[in-house]
């Protein structure tokens, strides 16, 4: 993420010793997370790390070291932390079993979507991790003011803000004993939205009509299409943008006919590594738009506003500040900024 954080890692180490400043944490620790109340007696020493934006977020703060093992990936880590990424376990591409989880031997499973470590987790609930001495923590920006049932994304019942990843760097570096590395991971993200954000004041396109399309299980078939609460969301209100999607959904499955009554004036398109659906493959979605009778007429696919955004920035993680940035460089490139 910049060249901010590809230094980091040496300057914790000068902060461990030129920043006293800050308490150092005192155990036990006591943490109120996703309704559950969890108690550190000391910093984990390994770690399970189940979701691409947890394992970058665990990364950014120089935890490397302790990660036994991660899952759930959907697209290439940062590239600051390649290097470190290649020494470290891939359990799964996709959900981990729970007995591999299990067998790295953590004593803090961290996971960034309570669909895999939770009520009804495809990975284990918690009570099961806790059953064996093992704490488990969520992102809080998948339980704040969110539904998540049945596996899938959930309901979203406020909008994201990126003031909850805020909070998960907090309470992680708080977890870590790291406090300091916290707090200037959160200064520069939140420096980096400012900037972002500054870059597209005086946009034409005040409420300019937008669509975040992710992915479809079917080609043809309905879209996953970002809702109007969710990371996407939070990334258009920051530019003043407007969303053409209106439920709390997460990612609803919605039909071309009824994006094309909104008629988006720019297509913003997932791109990852993953190929679980068959739309994951961005070029696949351009040549869908392209053919498909309904969509090659709305104003986006006709004009080729067509914005390619990383998968990981339109899930609530610290890549969600890229997101501003990516959207506000692609509206002042179709020429829709004053």
């Amino acid at each position: 993420m910049r060249q901010f954080l590809a230094t980091m890692t040496f300057a914790f180490g000068l902060i461990g010793l030129a920043a006293p400043g800050l308490a150092a944490t005192q155990y036990p620790l006591t943490i109120s997370n996703c309704g559950k109340e969890v108690t550190f007696r000391k910093a984990p020493s390994k770690i399970v790390s189940i979701g691409q934006g947890m394992t970058e977020i665990l990364f950014s703060l120089g935890l490397a070291e302790k990660i036994a093992g991660t899952a759930v990936w959907v697209g290439p880590v940062l590239p600051q932390y390649a290097e470190a990424n290649k020494g470290i376990k891939r359990l799964a591409d996709n959900d981990p079993s729970f007995e591999s989880v299990v067998g790295q031997e953590p004593d803090l499973v961290a996971a960034e979507f309570e669909w895999h470590v939770g009520a009804q987790g495809s990975v284990g609930k918690r009570e099961q991790f806790e059953d064996l001495g093992i704490n488990t923590y969520l992102s809080p920006a998948d339980c704040v003011a969110k539904v998540n049932a049945d596996g899938g994304d959930g309901v979203r019942k406020e909008l994201f803000t990126m003031e909850l990843i805020y909070r998960e760097i907090a309470e992680l570096s708080e977890i870590f004993d790291v406090k300091e590395r916290g707090d200037a991971l959160i200064t520069e993200l939140k420096k980096r939205e400012a900037d972002a954000v500054a870059s597209i004041s005086g946009a034409a396109g005040k409420n300019l009509p937008v669509v975040f399309w992710f992915s479809s299980k079917e080609v043809n078939g309905d879209a996953f299409i970002a809702g109007k609460n969710g990371a996407p969301a939070y990334i258009l209100k920051a530019i003043g943008a407007r969303n053409v999607v209106t439920t709390e959904e997460e990612w609803p499955l919605v039909g071309w006919e009824t994006i094309s009554e909104a008629n988006p004036a720019v297509i913003v398109l997932a791109t990852m590594d993953r190929r679980r659906y068959a739309a994951d493959d961005p070029a696949v979605k351009i040549d869908f738009l392209n053919k498909d009778p309904v969509t090659r007429e709305l104003d986006a696919v006709k004009n080729r506003r067509f914005v390619m955004m990383d998968a990981q920035s339109m899930n609530p993680t610290i890549r969600t500040i890229d997101g501003i940035e990516t959207l506000a460089k692609g509206i002042k490139s179709f020429g829709l900024t004053q």
